[in-house]
């Protein structure tokens, strides 16, 4: 049975209903059974926001963070790449499709996403403690071994990747149906000036911890760790239990129970049609984009002796900048279509790149390098936010997500081993990072266009219908 869980309270009066729209309403938004007033809109729109800038905090946070430990530690750039990319790759591969699947065809209470966000919340919180302690932790099992320790550095390491680990399970859970969750309950005619909003929060996020926290990263980090971790915990969770989903049909039964026969249908949606194949490699691709210049960025800045507070400072002016393009971005994708505005991101980033490979040289020159990665790469990621919604079909969204997921861990998997291991042959000279990054755009802008010919044979921004 399918549990309505839109009824209105006394709380939440003005969020979503299944019943009629109110006519006296100047203007009302339906997606599949909610309907929302302006006012319910608003309320949907800052829970969904506050739990954004939750995640946001732990998703700047931990990887920054996290990376200087790696190189407290000695860790190679390859092992780095391996651990910060290669690792959840890996790990999606096969965590994403099954949470996917399932969270398409579930149906509770608590709706089919809610689930899957809820309860990876603790874990994450968990995983995040236990990086705070890491070095205690790493220090005391050293001692345990005694002479059978293979070294401080190493065992402190194992121990950085143990809840690494655990960190990368939960974000990878409640990722892969975050964004089926804003599907089902966001209209789609918003989408683009949401996901600019959304765009905005995230890098409020950025903006406080790069330029009140960020530079504290090395001296204090479990308190850094242990901070964020309980303020995502209780954000997100407050996010979880104020937003509702609507009805859904029921799902599709499959011929036999068991996994083999829900592998068999998952293979046939996802991979049965080569339209989407240019959807996947359109997105695995823009993904790629800003990843050797991000993966490195700290790095590079410690190499030419950057100090960390102009560092921090820096990426503060990239997010401020991207701030005030964010809803204007937004407003021009539910205009002219993201994959079109996604072209010309795409193309500026590539362009932009190549120029700053030539210039960069010393600490000044990387400011202004990685001042033009930084806006121009959050520029691609706010007009592109929304495309995979515009694409591909809503009741079969997640499932879908999760299917170029799939590939891209497979491309992602190797890649940043590689890009690592490029690194520790030309002996750390990160410049060439930008180089990569306007290479991987071209290729992208490439793809992109072949998908959007595609897209304009299936009726374009007007009549699009998903095949």
């Amino acid at each position: 049975m399918i549990n309505p869980i839109s009824k209105p309270d006394n709380l939440t009066s003005l969020m979503p209903t299944t019943s009629a729209p109110n006519l006296s309403s100047s203007k009302t938004w339906t997606v599949g059974t909610l309907t929302y007033t302006t006012g319910g809109l608003v309320i949907l729109f800052c829970w969904l926001l506050w739990g954004d800038f939750a995640l946001s905090m732990r998703d700047r946070s931990v990887p920054s963070v996290i990376q200087l430990l790696f190189r407290r530690f000695e860790a190679s750039d390859t092992l780095v790449g391996i651990l910060m990319v290669s690792l959840p790759a890996a790990m999606s591969l096969f965590l994403g499709p099954i949470i996917s699947y399932k969270s398409d065809r579930h149906r509770g209470h608590w709706g089919r996403r809610i689930p899957y966000i809820l309860i990876p919340t603790p874990i994450a919180v968990g995983s995040m403690i236990g990086l705070a302690y890491s070095s205690h932790l790493g220090a005391r099992l050293d001692n345990i071994l005694g002479a059978y320790s293979p070294g401080l550095d190493l065992v402190t390491l194992l121990v950085l990747g143990l809840f690494w680990t655990l960190f990368e399970f939960a974000c990878i859970t409640t990722a892969s149906v975050f964004g089926g969750l804003i599907n089902d309950v966001v209209p789609t005619e918003v989408l683009g000036r949401f996901f600019g909003l959304f765009r905005i929060f995230s890098l409020l996020a950025a903006i406080v911890f790069n330029y009140w926290i960020f530079a504290h990263a090395e001296s204090h980090f479990l308190e850094i760790f242990i901070g964020i971790g309980l303020f995502f915990g209780f954000g997100f969770t407050l996010m979880c239990l104020n937003v509702k989903e609507g009805s859904y049909p029921p799902p599709e039964k499959t011929p036999h129970a068991g996994f083999f026969p829900a592998a068999r249908l998952y293979f046939k949606e996802c991979f049965g049609k080569p339209y989407y194949y240019w959807i996947f490699a359109a997105g695995i691709l823009t993904g790629m984009v800003a990843s050797p210049v991000n993966m490195y960025s700290v790095f590079y800045a410690k190499a030419i002796h950057m100090d960390l507070h102009i560092y921090g400072k820096c990426l503060v002016a990239t997010y401020c900048i991207s701030l005030v393009l964010s809803y204007p971005l937004g407003y021009l994708v539910d205009r002219f279509h993201p994959l079109v505005m996604s072209l010309v991101a795409i193309g500026l980033y590539s362009i932009a790149t190549l120029i700053s490979g030539f210039i960069v040289r010393d600490a000044a020159t990387f400011f202004i390098a990685l001042l033009i990665h930084g806006v121009f790469s959050g520029m691609i990621f706010t007009v592109n936010a929304s495309l995979s919604q515009r694409l591909l079909p809503r009741e079969r969204f997640a499932a879908l997500s999760s299917a170029g997921g799939i590939l891209g861990c497979l491309s992602t998997i190797p890649f940043a081993p590689i890009i690592g291991s490029l690194l520790d042959h030309l002996q750390h000279d990160y410049r060439y990072t930008f180089f990569l990054g306007s290479t991987i755009g071209a290729i992208a802008f490439a793809v992109n266009f072949g998908l959007y010919r595609r897209f304009l044979k299936l009726g374009g921004p007007k009549n699009y219908v998903a095949p």
